[in-house]
């Protein structure tokens, strides 16, 4: 049996992560991801079921870019966003599930020195892992590290040792919609823990409003006159 040692947890039951992406999500929540010198304590996850969910990068089918998701729960799937940016997952599910969770926001609770030099834009220390990109960057995790096998390999993930007290949910970030699964409340946090990141919508679905808007003005206006 595993004892309980610093600021870290246990090493994750792989059955324990073959459940749906949205129940393990939660239990993500005060798991410990590290990376060399440096420790994160997960505060802000989202979950990403594959198939049955158009914001999931395995929506359309297996990829070159996403095959790792449709393999054994508890490796690390890892993508760019913007051309620039590296983002982390924890593939759940069965094989062939391509299910995942984002991490997406966190405390850094070892390697601090390490990760302010990282992030040195961070103008305070919860803003160093506060939202997936910067998470990665204060970890040091790159694309390379796609495919890693969390239990073995040089990322490693330590699950909490019970579960996190409170869980709050609510729309995931910058998904799109209608229809691109906007809808769903899959996104999960440490309600008033300063390292979770703010909520943003999508862009594209705020410019669609906004363009709805218009031309609701629009025709409210031809109808007047």
């Amino acid at each position: 049996m595993s004892e309980r040692t610093g600021t870290g947890g246990h090493p994750f039951d792989r059955a324990l992560l073959a459940g749906s992406a949205v129940q393990v999500a939660p239990l993500l929540l005060g798991a410990v991801i590290r990376h060399g010198d440096v420790a994160v304590r997960l505060t802000e996850v989202e979950a990403y079921l594959g198939a049955d969910d158009p914001g999931s990068h395995a929506f359309r089918g297996q990829t070159k870019r996403n095959t790792v998701m449709f393999g054994e729960p508890g490796h690390l799937y890892t993508y760019f966003t913007y051309g620039m940016h590296t983002c982390a997952n924890v593939v759940c599910g069965g094989p062939g599930a391509a299910s995942g969770v984002l991490l997406r926001a966190g405390e850094v609770v070892e390697g601090l020195p390490l990760a302010r030099e990282r992030r040195t834009t961070a103008r305070r220390d919860r803003d160093l892992a506060r939202g997936p990109a910067r998470l990665c960057v204060a970890l040091g995790i790159t694309l390379a590290d796609g495919g890693l096998d969390l239990s073995t390999g040089r990322v490693r993930l330590e699950l909490p040792w019970e579960p996190a007290p409170a869980v709050a949910a609510g729309p995931r970030t910058g998904v799109s919609g209608p229809g691109g699964g906007a809808e769903f409340p899959w996104r999960f946090w440490v309600p008033g823990d300063p390292t979770v990141s703010p909520y943003r919508a999508s862009v594209r679905r705020q410019r669609a409003a906004a363009r709805l808007e218009a031309l609701q003005a629009g025709s409210d206006r031809q109808r007047g006159q």
